[in-house]
């Protein structure tokens, strides 16, 4: 059976132009895919490794109430992790068995079966579980830019209350492998790791916004011009953006 993955993280925002200049212009993000739901249009990008980012914005449709809501309450941001699973209906039953019951199950579609954990039971952030069992192949906004110098997406920065708690959730129910433990001498940090290079660290909460990105560029180094631009599109995306250069 295929271990559990940290797949994307997904962003909320208005204005989907700014994810893409940002994700795909100057972070070398390239199309997957993406396409209509009911209320709301979802596309996400790759990276050399780590997990993908999933730009949401609403249309029109009840179906999008959610995203309405976190729009209006919060403004554009990080929205929510989404892990695939091998079983979700097993992966299911070790969440209830652990004392959280998951919310939002979905299995009518054999393609993609999915649950939700409300954030008071997963670290402050909503989080997905899906099953997927087939990938569709749509085309490429007209407005996503060439992808710029090729970056990988390093690490999710995610503040958390309880540590232990959280470590538990990825360790024992998401996939996730430990690598970095607390260090009572310090402030308190532990890193997750999955199979697809993606990479969690759990640190305890420091100013206004719960989770940060990072990305490093493999070969090109920023110039002064855009990381003056990649700081403004994060800032209008209501997401805290990290860029280096490797």
């Amino acid at each position: 059976m295929k271990p559990a993955i940290f797949d994307h993280v997904a962003i909320g925002t208005r204005a989907l132009s700014d994810g893409w200049q940002l994700f795909g212009g100057l972070l070398g993000g390239t199309w997957v895919y993406g396409g209509d739901s009911p209320g709301y249009w979802w596309g996400q990008l790759r990276f050399s490794s780590g997990p993908k980012i999933e730009l949401l914005t609403p249309t029109v449709g009840t179906d999008g109430a959610f995203l309405e809501r976190f729009l209006s309450s919060r403004g554009p941001g990080p929205h929510h992790f989404t892990f695939i699973v091998a079983n979700l209906s097993q992966t299911l039953s070790d969440v209830r068995a652990s004392g959280i019951e998951p919310v939002g199950v979905d299995v009518s579609n054999a393609e993609w079966k999915e649950a939700f954990l409300h954030p008071r039971d997963a670290c402050g952030i909503v989080i997905q579980i899906a099953e997927q069992h087939a990938m569709p192949k749509l085309a490429p906004p007209a407005e996503l830019p060439e992808p710029g110098p090729a970056a990988a997406f390093e690490l999710v920065e995610h503040q958390v209350t309880d540590i232990p708690g959280a470590t538990k959730l990825f360790t024992e129910l998401l996939g996730a492998e430990l690598v970095i433990t607390p260090d009572s001498q310090s402030r308190d940090v532990t890193e997750l790791t999955w199979s697809n290079g993606a990479r969690l660290r759990l640190v305890e909460p420091v100013g206004n916004r719960r989770t940060h990105l990072h990305f490093a560029r493999l070969s090109a180094k920023f110039r002064t011009s855009e990381l003056g631009r990649a700081a403004d599109l994060a800032e209008r995306l209501g997401t805290s953006v990290h860029v280096r250069d490797n």
